[in-house]
């Protein structure tokens, strides 16, 4: 039995020895590869083609991928998202696709309000006062508002947006919701009101996406949607980087049609941070896809990933955290 942890370079820099730790106490004899993704195709190929497991959480396992795995059984996604995967052709070929259900929920929440609240505050500006122009100045900056009273839209209203919602409300916000999933009584369950795109455009203050990735939201945020925002909001992206397009994004803070952007991720997943025109922006905050990242949230990351391999390769498919195809 053949169990390959593959990713890109920096993705694999984590205590590997744990993961290989649980795969070989649960699975005995098991061999377990560790590979780091070069750009070559071929060679990947090569190393991968008679895994019964594959471990990634960035790599595009693809038709192409899939069809030269003769004995692949389980592709494990050390993440929540799982569009990496041709979920179509892994359910053709009767490989179970398991992503995790649950593990940073808090950590996304608290990064999320941790730039809400520092593009708030102007906290980039005065850092940059402070450290690059040794000035001590508190008006040096304008436009400064007070969050309490100020309406925030998510958009997703799962697990994450819900525990965005929380502190929102801890803090004096109103918060809506769109979410086509969601019922309003729902909503109201947790002191939201559901909207619609348009209430959010011409209402919303402060906006923060942590939708899900799927084909009806690619590119969900374009110039359309900038213009559209009344409010010149804060706009906030911890979800997925493809939700947004990223020019219009740049035209957008380019013509003052928002006051602030944070970015946990990018359309990139390994952006070119020297070429690339939204960095360097005080009024931009960008971080290195890290909202889920503690300790905890890591620890919790590399055991459910790999005991989803565990089990799925034992014949415990009902201990599986979560399977998205019906294998």
């Amino acid at each position: 039995m053949k169990i390959v942890i593959t990713d890109y370079k920096d993705v694999l820099e984590r205590d590997l020895e744990y993961e290989k730790g649980i795969l070989s106490k649960g699975l005995k004899n098991a061999e377990i590869i560790i590979y780091e993704y070069n750009g070559d195709q071929n060679e990947f190929l090569e190393v991968i083609k008679d895994a019964d497991a594959i471990l990634t959480a960035f790599l595009d396992i693809n038709k192409t991928v899939i069809s030269g795995c003769k004995n692949l059984k389980c592709i494990s996604i050390n993440a929540v998202g799982y569009d990496c995967v041709d979920l179509n052709e892994a359910t053709k070929n009767n490989i179970a696709v398991c992503p995790i259900g649950e593990y940073c929920t808090q950590e996304v929440a608290e990064h999320t309000m941790s730039l809400i609240l520092a593009l708030s505050r102007g906290i980039k500006h005065y850092i940059n006062d402070i450290d690059k122009k040794k000035i001590w100045k508190y008006q040096s900056i304008d436009n400064l508002q007070r969050i309490e009273g100020q309406t925030l839209a998510i958009f997703g209203f799962g697990k994450i947006g819900r525990a965005v919602a929380k502190r929102a409300l801890a803090f004096g916000m109103e918060v809506v919701a769109v979410d086509p999933y969601l019922k309003a009584e729902d909503a109201e369950k947790f002191d939201v009101t559901l909207v619609d795109v348009d209430y959010v455009l011409e209402n919303a203050d402060i906006i923060t996406n942590h939708m899900n990735q799927n084909s009806s939201n690619n590119n969900f945020f374009t110039i359309n949607e900038f213009k559209k925002m009344k409010k010149t909001p804060i706009f906030i992206n911890a979800g997925r980087g493809s939700s947004v397009n990223e020019d219009d994004l740049l035209h957008a803070i380019d013509e003052n049609l928002l006051r602030g952007v944070g970015l946990d991720v990018l359309d990139a997943e390994n952006p070119d941070l020297e070429n690339n025109k939204l960095v360097g922006r005080e009024n931009v905050i960008i971080t290195p896809h890290a909202a889920f990242y503690s300790e905890t949230s890591m620890k919790e990351l590399q055991r459910i990933s790999c005991e989803n391999i565990v089990y799925y390769l034992n014949g415990e498919k009902e201990k599986v955290n979560k399977i998205v195809n019906k294998i």
